[in-house]
């Protein structure tokens, strides 16, 4: 048996039976590690040596976590409620209930996209902004799993899509891996490959909207951890936004003009903004930054576990048989073949929690595949496309479904898997899947 479809199902079932993502990562890790071959003593060695592939990925959340529990002592995120509730009224009144919904939404789901290109800044934008919101939300009776499906969809679309940004990074990405493997293409050549794929996930989020979740779900109102009201003033919003300013232009120079990873000491820089400013009490330092980092901290533990996870899947060489075996069921069927590399590519990234790690992976066998098969270049580019950004939207150890739990659970009232995971893995795979086939077999 395949030690990766063994993990990856431990990891997943373990998951849905609602044990701790990081034990059934390391778990799944494990018994992977020993199905493939690697001796119990080898597969922890292993699985600790790549603990380290995620630490500045945790490392930044932890100090975005920290920079957004500071924001919130200066009442900016307040402040921004009050819009919101001034837009949608309270409780509905002032508009009708259905607009505030969809106003609400709308705006979640632009911020959401301006994350991934306008600005930056992946999913620092949820524990700043949708914490305070979760009270409009429970007003309005807005199902969260929703919400989640919005914001992931916010979150992956557009790198899928747009080659700006975090795009730009998965393009790149994503062309020289086919070219290393085989296939001369162009960077233009990807957003219309990947076109018919990001389709069928806004088919995915449209049904979500006017079907899975259109109906009202009734929460709690209970207080968020750590969160309290704030007296703000036209003084600590100034800094505020400064600090929200000067955290992205940091990000943004470094990311892309240094080409270096930014967020770490964007974070940094807006924290110091705060601090020197007095916006933030020199007394309070520590237990707000402390406070922070703790609410990131489980997004912090769960990368650096799914890095372990992915080195021991590598390191069976289960990855590259189980991609082997399945061309050999292929033959020389272009739709079986498009399904099954499809398949493949989701019970990788659902593993490893990342599409960007998935490409080169799949792309030094799927190329050469897809040449055998008769693919076009345009179609090559899809199926490699949509296999790797497969499982991003599902995946328990992805961050686009990590950052929407992040904000969407800090009362408490929204579970990781069944809320975030499973929504977002039924309304955006299936169809990707679905997309991807047609797109294989029309391009």
């Amino acid at each position: 048996m395949n030690a990766v479809i063994i993990a990856v199902l431990i990891m997943l079932a373990l998951s849905l039976l609602r044990i701790n993502v990081v034990i059934a990562l390391v778990t799944g890790a494990l018994i992977g590690g020993v199905v493939g071959g690697l001796g119990l003593a080898t597969t922890i060695d292993t699985f600790t040596s790549g603990l380290g592939g995620n630490a500045t990925v945790a490392l930044s959340y932890a100090l975005l976590g920290a920079f957004a529990v500071a924001l919130s002592k200066t009442g900016l995120p307040d402040a921004l409620v009050n819009l919101a509730v001034k837009l949608v009224g309270k409780n509905g009144e002032t508009k009708k209930k259905t607009f505030s919904k969809v106003l609400l939404l709308i705006v979640i789901l632009a911020i959401s996209i301006m994350s991934q290109n306008v600005i930056p800044v992946h999913i620092a934008f949820i524990p700043i902004l949708i914490p305070p919101l979760l009270k409009v939300l429970n007003e309005l009776e807005i199902d969260r799993r929703l919400t989640a499906t919005v914001i992931t969809f916010g979150l992956t679309a557009p790198y899928i899509l747009l080659p700006v940004g975090f795009g730009a990074i998965f393009h790149d990405i994503l062309q020289t891996n086919v070219e290393e493997s085989g296939l001369q293409v162009a960077l233009s050549d990807i957003p219309v490959a990947m076109l018919l794929p990001v389709s069928g996930m806004l088919v995915g989020l449209l049904i979500a909207i006017f079907f899975s979740y259109k109906n009202s779900r009734k929460y709690e109102q209970k207080e968020v951890a750590g969160k309290e009201d704030v007296q703000y003033s036209r003084n600590s919003i100034t800094f505020a936004i400064i600090a929200v300013i000067t955290s992205l232009t940091v990000q943004v120079l470094l990311t892309e003009v240094v080409g270096v990873q930014g967020m770490i000491y964007g974070s940094l820089a807006g924290i110091l903004v705060l601090y020197l400013s007095r916006t933030m009490k020199y007394s309070e330092t520590d237990v707000i930054l402390s406070n922070g980092m703790r609410m990131m901290a489980f997004i912090g533990f769960v990368m650096i576990a799914a890095s372990g996870f992915a080195q021991v899947l590598r390191e069976t060489g289960h990855i590259e048989s189980l991609v082997t075996t399945s061309a050999n069921w292929i033959g020389g069927n272009q739709l079986v073949g498009a399904l099954a590399m499809l398949l493949v590519g989701l019970l990788i990234t659902m593993g490893i929690g990342s599409s960007f790690s998935t490409i080169p992976i799949i792309a030094a066998i799927f190329v050469p595949l897809c040449i055998q098969l008769g693919f076009s270049p345009m179609a090559t580019l899809a199926i490699v496309g949509a296999a790797a950004a497969l499982g991003d939207a599902g995946s328990p150890s992805s961050d686009s479904t990590l950052g929407p739990t992040s904000g969407l659970n800090a009362d408490g009232q929204h579970n990781h898997i069944w809320d975030t995971c499973v929504p977002t893995f039924l309304h955006y795979n299936i169809p990707l899947i679905v997309f991807g086939c047609i797109a294989a077999l029309v391009l």
